[in-house]
């Protein structure tokens, strides 16, 4: 049990969660920052490789940072060379982020690390384990969407029939 968790939640779900995937992404950063990346540049270039052309504000939503913070973000990865802005064909006010070839070569690098964090991480557990443990994971993700996903508006008679009564 890690230091200073009280052993009551050592047993809570939410808390083990947490916990395991806060544990992850450090081992994560320990890993990539050898490569001299920080967290920010490394979410940056998984989130535009998975959505490639996204705009900053998008990739600010993504990242769940402000719009500015994420434009220093770009304006910085920009200077190394690893991020282009590309005019929108559609809208020229907005600009569209794509990742550089030697950004896509630096993913690559990213998927290889995250991949060997993973099989450490799971090392202990059987192939039928893991199977089984993702597949539990997959069915609370969805379960978890399902609750987020906005509920259906009232017609406004039935609201105004409410207050009627």
């Amino acid at each position: 049990m890690p230091e200073g968790l009280p052993a009551e939640d050592e047993r809570h779900i939410g808390f083990l969660i947490s916990d395991v995937a806060r544990l992850m992404r450090t081992a994560f950063d320990r890993r990539v920052r050898r490569m001299g990346l920080t967290r920010s540049q490394w979410l940056v270039i998984n989130r535009l490789y998975r959505r490639p052309g996204a705009t900053q504000s998008e990739l600010a939503e993504m990242l769940e940072v402000e719009k500015a913070t994420a434009g220093r973000m770009v304006d910085r990865m920009e200077q190394k060379g690893w991020v282009v802005r590309r005019p929108d064909p559609g809208d020229r006010r907005v600009n569209r982020l794509h990742l550089t070839p030697e950004a896509d070569l630096i993913q690559v690098q990213l998927a290889q690390i995250s991949e060997r964090t993973v099989d450490d991480a799971l090392g202990l557990l059987s192939g039928l384990e893991r199977e089984q443990f993702a597949e539990w994971m997959r069915r609370v993700k969805r379960r978890l969407q399902a609750m987020l996903e906005p509920e259906p508006a009232e017609p406004a008679a039935a609201r105004v029939a409410e207050f009627a009564e």
